[in-house]
């Protein structure tokens, strides 16, 4: 990181231009998210754990691996294949072509299998209908989860730092999740229990930049003379003094989930690419999004948040 060690970028100077790509990145996200409603008749595309679908358990009586029978029953574009219990036993979930039945998608699975194994090498114990009501139960979840996260973000860095700083911190964590959806919803990548695992990952990570960013702009304020500074000097100086740490974590963060993307299995190549997106846009949100917001906020509250505002409120209150 000595590459950084006298780094003195003007960051926020350059906020303008950010706002632009970001509104530009929302933008056309959330036009692939209309447009989906019109071509998919969803604004994203859902896996079998939202929209419904069949649910079939299979055993085998010899022990096989999660990768021979998704490649038997069409590998990545087959159905989902998961372990249950036991190392022979698997759950598949297949979505429901329009007019087909459940048992007409056990008949189609088992046949796969017959054609791959034998017919005695596995037997299906149980067929279940998954009804879309899981699916609309998980997405309400969801959201609750990231609405709670953005008012405890709200209430500890009020606590820790002013009301401002976790302001700040929300807009940016905002503008992730509206990013990685707009992407999700472009490339129509399938949004499945792991997608949902990986976008509330990219919220955590977003929190976490932020905040190191932000923790380094409250000591350099506390500093002495820091109030004869200028307020976007003193907020350059603390991203160009954390950005070390900034470029380490999210490179070997990235190297982590690159080595995922290109060797790891197939179940989870949505779940690396949800999770690399989110690590590139957090990054960039701590840099370009939470510093320039908190100096938006600053700017209308001024220095002091709250306190200030009710400061100048007493005279007038006092005058009358």
């Amino acid at each position: 990181m000595r590459f950084f060690a006298t780094a003195d970028y003007k960051f926020i100077d350059k906020r303008r231009k950010a706002y632009v790509v970001s509104a530009i990145a929302i933008l056309v996200g959330f036009g692939a998210m209309v447009a989906n409603i019109g071509l998919i008749g969803s604004w994203q595309n859902y896996g079998v754990d939202f929209t419904g679908g069949s649910m079939v358990q299979v055993g085998f009586t010899e022990a096989k691996g999660v990768g021979e029978v998704r490649d038997a029953l069409g590998g990545a574009s087959g159905p989902e294949v998961t372990t249950f219990a036991g190392e022979n036993e698997f759950v598949i979930r297949a979505a429901l072509i329009e007019g087909q039945s459940v048992d007409e998608v056990r008949q189609g699975i088992e046949s796969q299998l017959e054609a791959a194994f034998g017919g005695g090498a596995f037997e299906i114990s149980r067929t279940e209908l998954v009804g879309p009501k899981i699916g609309s139960e998980l997405q309400r979840q969801a959201l609750l989860a990231i609405l709670f996260s953005f008012v405890l973000t709200l209430v500890y860095l009020a606590i820790r730092f002013e009301l401002r700083f976790g302001m700040a911190a929300v807009i940016a964590t905002m503008h992730d999740i509206l990013i990685t959806l707009g992407f999700l919803a472009l490339f129509r990548v399938e949004i499945a229990l792991p997608t949902v695992a990986a976008i509330l990952t990219i919220v955590g990570y977003s929190l976490n930049d932020t905040i190191v960013v932000f923790d380094r702009i409250r000591e350099n304020m506390a500093k002495k003379g820091a109030r004869k500074l200028d307020q976007i000097t003193l907020i350059d100086r603390s991203i160009n003094e954390t950005l070390p740490r900034t470029v380490l974590t999210s490179g070997t963060t990235l190297a982590v989930l690159g080595a995922l993307l290109l060797v790891g299995p197939a179940v989870i190549r949505d779940f690396s690419t949800v999770l690399i997106l989110g690590v590139l846009i957090g990054t960039y949100s701590s840099i370009f999004v939470a510093s320039p917001a908190l100096v938006e906020i600053r700017k209308r509250m001024g220095d002091g948040g709250d306190k200030d505002r009710k400061k100048k409120r007493r005279p007038q209150a006092a005058s009358v």
